[in-house]
């Protein structure tokens, strides 16, 4: 029998982590041979509901879930990981600038870094989803020298979907005829949804829906989603974020196919200059387990080499707050 996957999730209690749970455990997320161990962990006050939303993984009777464990503290939820999900964060509240977040959200991705350098998998591969996401994965890759750098990654995937979504509802089109998508750089506002290059049922993007719309309500709809939707219902994104995590691990895992891309959050190595060790989403193809790779030598439009500047901009901005970090 294929041997489990010991899979920790941070901030297991949350919102995110209730909708993300059951759908891993289910086989969503590694397909349906593959059985897994789910490694929770929450905050001391939120280990009850916890144990509550263990008690219901079991009373679920997943065939592919070989055991629930749960804790406070990350060198137990994280031993032996092949996958980690840093999922909790510190929620930015009122009045609060994204560089105080950002340090506010330091020190716990600090000690979540160096508890996987000394418990996970030395092989783990890792999501970061808790935001700001490029620079929390940042921090914590730095405190983790035992996993290779590129197995850090961060969560442009709902970005990238949000997008999908709208390119289909324009179209009245599904979302699975549309392909090649791109999310340039941070999970912020500073975000490039790009679609020079996506289809829609074969058909170019840019031949297929008016510039005028792509170029204003489709990159500020995308840009400005996640506050459009805390506005709606009062709280920020969930059952999105973990669909997202799981079409992030599962298409690293299970592939793209050489043909088509998904945007993930990578270090970079100074491609289309960006800073070498940056957290920046590029187009990335998966051809086998584990195995991505950044899609290079596009052509850019200069509205596109424009914009991905700011993005640049302002992760070089957030890696020099947290360089002590570092």
């Amino acid at each position: 029998m294929t041997r489990p996957m010991r899979i920790a999730v941070t901030g297991a209690a949350g919102q995110i982590g209730y909708s993300l749970l059951f759908r891993i455990a289910s086989g969503e997320m590694l397909g349906p041979d593959q059985p897994v161990i789910i490694q929770g962990l929450e905050l001391p006050v939120a280990m009850n509901a916890l144990e509550g939303v263990a008690m219901e993984l079991t009373d679920s009777a997943f065939p592919l879930l070989h055991g629930v464990e749960v804790a406070d503290d990350p060198k137990i939820a994280f031993k032996g990981a092949d996958i980690v999900l840093l999922v909790g964060s510190r929620p930015r509240s009122a009045g609060m600038e994204r560089a105080d977040l950002i340090r506010v959200n330091g020190p716990i991705f600090t000690g979540q870094g160096q508890a996987i350098d000394t418990v996970a998998a030395e092989d783990a591969k890792v999501l970061v989803v808790g935001n700001p996401c490029n620079t929390n994965c940042l921090i914590a890759a730095a405190q983790a020298r035992r996993v290779p750098r590129a197995n850090f990654t961060a969560m442009t995937r709902l970005d990238h979907n949000r997008a999908v979504g709208q390119l289909a509802l324009r179209a009245q089109a599904t979302p699975a005829q549309v392909k090649n998508v791109i999310i340039w750089g941070n999970h912020s506002s500073t975000m490039v949804p790009d679609t020079d290059r996506a289809t829609i049922d074969g058909r170019s993007v840019p031949d297929l829906l008016d510039s005028a719309w792509l170029e204003g309500p489709f990159d500020e709809t995308v840009r400005e989603r996640g506050k459009a939707i805390i506005q709606a219902r009062g709280k920020s994104s969930a059952a999105s974020a973990a669909n997202a995590a799981i079409d992030h691990i599962h298409d690293w895992f299970l592939g793209t196919g050489d043909q088509e891309w998904t945007s993930m959050a990578v270090p970079s190595q100074g491609q289309y200059g960006v800073p070498e060790g940056l957290i920046f989403s590029f187009p990335c193809r998966i051809t086998g387990p584990w195995q991505y790779e950044i899609v290079e030598g596009l052509e850019l439009s200069a509205s596109v080499k424009s914009k991905m500047q700011a993005t640049i901009d302002e992760l070089a901005s957030e890696r020099e707050t947290v360089k002590d970090l570092l």
